[in-house]
């Protein structure tokens, strides 16, 4: 007889049981890999709705803050001094003063609120003004796009280019 009618049986087809060592760490980073990329975007995107709820609530404060100028005939003044709700801005509950609860019904803090971050200075919402003019920052945001921020944008702060956004009147920018 032939052996071209007998069944041809792999040995090591029928001897693999299992996943070798190698398989398992093969699997294991593959499952690594897609879950840091998973995370990753995750985080891109809980920047922007972020950043999204900063450039909203800085709105808001400058159309409050024209409403007071429109029944003052000046801004709030903070005497040129920045307040806010951190370390380095004193700790101010009413940071942009006698804006609320006229103006607008609170003022508001920053979605990702880190007072102390960045020397105190960081992660809230600074105000600055001598009554003619006010400058409104939102400064060292922890959770933000703001580095990819360019000069065109109408948040941009030329004073600090990577770490804050800002709104002002055109004599301030540069506070």
């Amino acid at each position: 007889m032939s052996n071209y009618n007998k069944p041809v049986l792999n040995s090591y087809l029928v001897s693999k049981r299992g996943f070798t060592l190698v398989d398992l760490l093969v699997i294991a980073s593959l499952i690594g890999l897609l879950l840091s990329l998973i995370l990753t975007s995750i985080n891109v995107i809980r920047a922007r709705g972020y950043d999204t709820t900063r450039k909203s609530e800085m709105r808001q404060l400058q159309t409050a803050l024209e409403l007071y100028h429109n029944d003052h005939g000046e801004y709030p003044t903070t005497h040129n001094v920045w307040y806010g709700d951190s370390l380095m801005g004193g700790y101010k509950t009413e940071w942009v003063p006698n804006l609320a609860p006229k103006y607008v019904s609170k003022l508001p803090t920053d979605p990702d609120y880190t007072p102390n971050a960045c020397g105190g200075w960081g992660g809230t919402y600074l105000y600055r003004s001598n009554s003619i003019n006010y400058k409104l920052i939102d400064h060292c945001p922890q959770t933000s796009t703001i580095t990819s921020v360019s000069s065109s944008n109408p948040f941009y702060d030329p004073s600090r280019e990577t770490w804050a956004w800002q709104i002002s009147t055109p004599d301030a920018v540069y506070w």
